[in-house]
Parts: C-alpha cells; structure tokens; sequence
C-alpha cells in the first residue's frame, strides 16, 4: 500500500492510472455481465412461456380425453360426429414465420424500488417478461470541412499543399454532396420512386439537411454521368448473351410521345429511348447478335436476323378472350383446346440430346400448323387471323423446345418495365432530353442491379467512390 501523505507525486499519478485502468476493466466486466444476464433473462422468460403452453396444452388432451375433471369442455358434443378433419394432426411446416427477436442494443430493467403496500425496499428478483421496442432516431447530417494545408519543406523551402484527388473517395467532382449522400437521393428517386419535393421533406424532416430541387436532380444526373461506362457494360453483356428479351412501352418527354424499349436478360436490363422503329432494336443489339431475340409479335422485330422466340403469353391471351367473345362457336373451343394441349407438351418436352430437340420442334410445328390449316380459308371462322399469325410465325413458335436456355414467354421483358411504367403513372414522363438520358442510365443500373440481388444503396455508393478517370 501506498501512504498518501508520505508519497511522491509521481506515485500517486502512478496509482491513479492504475486505479483509472482497473476501473474501466470493471466497467467493461460490468457491462458484459448485464449482456448476459439480459440474455438469460430472455431465455428464462421464454422457457417459462413455452412451460405455459406446454401445460396448457396437457390440460387440453386430458379434457379430450374425459380424465380432465372439473370445468372440461370436450371437443364434440355427444350427438356431435366427429368430422373428417378429427383427429388429423395438422402439417409441419418447413420453417417457422413468427416475428423474430432482433439482437437489443440496450437493455432497460424495469423494477419496482418499494412494496405498494407496506413500502418496503425491494431488491433483487427474477424477470418476469421482457418486451422489446424497436425504434429509431432521427439522424442530423454531417458536414465535414476538409483543410489543407500548406507546409514548407525546410531543405529546399519549397511549398506544398495537398491536391483535391484526396477526396476522391468521398465526393465526385466540385459539387458539395458527398458519394453516400449522392447514393441516397439517386436510390430513393429510382427505386423508392419519391417525388423531388418527396425527397427534400424527407431530407429536411429526419436529417435536417435543405437542398434545392435542382441539387436533388443533379444527383441522379451525376450518377449517370458516372455510370455512362457501366451502362456500355451492360450493353456488351446483353448483346453477348444467349437469349434476350425486347419490349417497348410509351413515355413522355416534354409532353411528346414516345417509347421505351427494354433489353434483358436474367441478370442485365438496358433501356433505350426513341421512337417505335426497328432501329432501335439494330442500336441496342447490333448487327452481330447470335443469341436467341425473345419478343411479342410486333412488327420491329420481323426484320432481325438469327432466332426469335415469339411470346407464347400474347398468343394464349387473344386465344383466351376469342373463346370469351365467342362461347358458342365450339369449333372454335376445340381449336383452342388442341393449340393449349400441343402447348403445354412442348413445355413439358426435355431431352438432353440436341438432335431430339430439333426434331421434337418440328413435330410440334407440324401438329400446331395441322390444327390451324382447316381455318386458313375460313372467312367465317373468327379465329382465322390468328391461324393466320400461327402460320407466319411458325417457325418462331417452337424454338424453346430447341433451345431450353429461351423461354416461351416475354414474361422478364414486361417484369423489367413494370417498374417504369408505374414512375411513367406517377410523374408523368420527363422534360428534357437530358432528364431522359439520365433516367434510362439510372434505371439500366439500379434494374441490373436488382437482377443481380445487390443492394442498390451500396452498389451506387461503390459505383461513385470508383477512381475517376
């Protein structure tokens, strides 16, 4: 022991440290302790519930059973006979979905300091329950001041300062906004689909921060800006692809149609802009496509070279509301009946040989032609036109069959431009040319990313701290 009075000032800085680190391990063991007697608390109390419906559950089989006593309810009255479903035990699911506990944070303890009725001190006891609140907390935003700073070397006296590249990997170019704040706005425009006075409240309310409209749009533009090599990228992967999907919907652009097409495939999406022309096919996939072209029966697509999928999901709808508009016509019902059967066999259709898969396409080429035939020439039948389409197609009917890795619908094309049209619904389209670049830029990249199961929040981030070259 140390004598306080006697001791030298160097001892007793000496002991305070040590008592300082001594208590600090305390607290740290401290802390540790009430982790874990929270945890077990949490155990007990759900061991204890589980006990609860464990007996509750025993006094329900003894009164089923007559040998629960006094206040038993059986389970069927005597005059009552027991219906198919008694005595079947009911399906085990293969996972659980009640709400899961998430890891607390913090543990608050809730005792009571005194006995309510004699006023007594209290201490110690057992958890009883817990109960957990999930919460969270307004965020203010962070500004940080980067200072550099000047220093002079003392051999050669020269003077040197930092170069702005340093903040590389936290701002894109002069603007103010940092990459994360940048990532945010650009994710909630895309795929929340906020509205720009949507997002400024938002902002405003949870984080304190006051943007412009005009710095809230310019930070989507700068994530296309910065994208422009990733959306090439992208086009390279689509074209190189083995089956891709087309499809076009309408959009505004300062109050004047025009159309969206969307390129995709099961891990890439690209949308273009323009007009309602085969051109814009030829631009978004080139001349040197050799993959299978998965599309609807429009026009723009007769043109291309190699195979081409038709969709399959047209074909069925038109027949489906044909027999709809027309349910007395049974040969048209018997029609319709053979094209779904020598359908839905093609689907069913596997072989791992390709030579048996081609000439299983053809087989059902020849039957689905054989079934349209006797109507060709039909004026009356109200199923000619699309006997008619059958026969133009025929070729692009079947090619799944041949082809497994080409679906027989354009389900994904229609899927990929879901997401367009409901912003098309709510904002109405966009005012500039460059507001449409930049929204077909943002949405090939936030879509690719959703194909690919990223997180759009950080795939932005990571696309906006990349070295600018």
């Amino acid at each position: 022991m140390v004598d306080l009075r006697t001791a030298s000032r160097e001892a007793l800085l000496a002991m305070i440290a040590r008592q300082q680190g001594e208590i600090l391990e305390l607290q740290r063991t401290a802390a540790e302790r009430r982790g874990e007697i929270a945890r077990l608390s949490e155990t007990v109390a759900e061991q204890r519930l589980t006990i609860r419906r464990l007996e509750a559950r025993l006094r329900d089989l003894e009164a089923a059973s007559g040998k629960g006593g006094r206040g038993e309810m059986p389970g069927h009255k005597p005059s009552q006979a027991a219906g198919p479903e008694a005595g079947r035990r009911r399906k085990q699911r293969a996972r659980g979905y009640g709400r899961g506990r998430g890891e607390p944070t913090d543990v608050v303890v809730h005792a009571m300091e005194r006995c309510p009725d004699c006023g007594t001190a209290l201490a110690g006891g057992t958890p009883k329950w817990s109960r957990q609140v999930i919460e969270v907390e307004p965020s203010p935003v962070q500004v940080v001041e980067h200072v550099f700073v000047e220093r002079t070397c003392p051999a050669c006296h020269r003077r040197w300062a930092p170069r702005t590249e340093a903040l590389g990997g936290a701002v894109v170019g002069q603007q103010r906004l940092g990459i994360g704040l940048v990532s945010l706005v650009a994710t909630l425009r895309e795929v929340g689909r906020l509205p720009v006075r949507t997002i400024r409240w938002y902002l405003g309310q949870v984080h304190g921060l006051r943007l412009s409209a005009g710095a809230i749009v310019a930070a989507s533009g700068t994530v296309a800006e910065r994208g422009a090599a990733e959306v090439e990228r992208i086009r390279a992967r689509i074209r190189a692809g083995p089956a891709v999907h087309a499809d076009e919907t309408g959009w505004r652009q300062n109050g004047r149609n025009g159309y969206v097409w969307t390129f995709c495939t099961p891990t890439a999406v690209l949308f273009r802009y323009g007009r309602r022309t085969k051109e814009m096919v030829d631009e978004a996939l080139g001349k040197a496509f050799g993959g299978v072209l998965i599309s609807d029966f429009y026009a723009a697509y007769h043109h291309c070279d190699g195979l081409k999928q038709r969709c399959w999901a047209h074909l069925l709808r038109e027949i489906h509301d044909l027999r709809v508009a027309q349910p007395q016509d049974e040969a048209l019902g018997a029609w319709a009946t053979a094209v779904q059967a020598i359908y839905a066999e093609a689907v069913a259709f596997a072989h791992p040989d390709a030579r048996e898969r081609v000439r299983a396409m053809r087989r059902f080429e020849e039957r689905l032609l054989a079934a349209c035939r006797p109507f060709l020439a039909d004026t009356s039948a109200p199923h000619r036109t699309l006997c008619a389409r059958i026969e133009r197609h025929l070729a692009e009917l079947f090619v799944f069959v041949a082809h497994p890795e080409a679906p027989p619908d354009n389900n994904a094309a229609e899927r990929s431009l879901r997401h367009l049209v409901t912003s098309r619904k709510i904002s109405g389209g966009t005012r500039s040319g460059q507001g449409t670049a930049t929204k077909m830029a943002t949405s090939s990249l936030f879509g690719t990313w959703r194909l690919q199961g990223l997180d759009p929040l950080l795939a932005c981030r990571r696309l906006l701290a990349q070295p600018q070259i």
